[in-house]
């Protein structure tokens, strides 16, 4: 089982704020890692202490794509942190790769590889924007964790197939109107930057969910 916490999105509940990016906590038996880090570190680490989230618990750090709202906490987190292993997709920025390495342990990533145990990249995927979702494998099946879903929900579910039945997909799902490819899920969880979110909840009441800072998951 993992446990799944929104600590950054665009929406969150009356006991955070919201604002533009994602991240997410994800706790298993073995550690804990951390997905993106939205853009506002002070933020973030905001929300962490109210969740009673120490930040030297978390051992490794994936990043998604090189966007603004997804990697603008990183210096907050590294210097909370410098124990780091940061995972980021090997098209990064040459000079960015090498800033983070001053602070961290830094793994480039580009085809599908495991993170932690029951947790893999789904390697680099797309063509215009570079971007890695996470495979959690329940062993009853695998949910898939983005950040914006720019290479599309198609080529992303297709590369996750690969490890298992899919059972959910959480995180932005961007301008996706890949609709027909979330039927028979358990699972939708859209947040940040997902255009047609009141479509998706339309033509999946009974699976939709609502991503928002403070939202706790328990994936089985």
């Amino acid at each position: 089982m993992f446990r799944l916490t929104v600590i950054y999105d665009n929406n969150a509940n009356k006991d955070f704020a919201g604002s533009w990016g994602f991240a997410a906590l994800i706790e298993t038996s073995r550690e804990t890692l951390l997905f993106d880090t939205g853009w506002d570190g002070p933020l973030l680490l905001r929300h962490m202490r109210r969740l009673n989230v120490d930040p030297l618990s978390i051992r490794k750090l994936v990043i998604s794509h090189q966007h603004w709202d997804h990697i603008g906490g990183l210096p907050e987190v590294l210097r909370a942190n410098p124990w780091l292993e940061v995972y980021v997709p090997a098209s990064f920025s040459e000079n960015l790769k090498k800033e983070i390495e001053k602070r961290a342990t830094l793994i480039e990533i580009k085809e599908s590889v495991e993170i932690s145990q029951g947790i893999r990249s789904t390697g680099e995927l797309g063509d215009e924007v570079k971007e890695q979702s996470l495979i959690l494998n329940t062993g009853n099946g695998c949910y898939v964790l983005t950040g914006c879903a720019h290479p599309g929900i198609a080529v992303i579910l297709d590369t996750v197939s690969h490890y298992g039945k899919v059972k959910g997909i959480l995180g932005g799902l961007h301008d996706n109107e890949e609709f027909e490819r979330l039927k028979n899920m358990e699972l939708i969880a859209a947040g940040h930057c997902t255009a047609h979110r009141e479509k998706i909840k339309e033509l999946f009441p009974e699976t939709f969910v609502e991503i928002e800072v403070g939202l706790h998951l328990n994936l089985k």
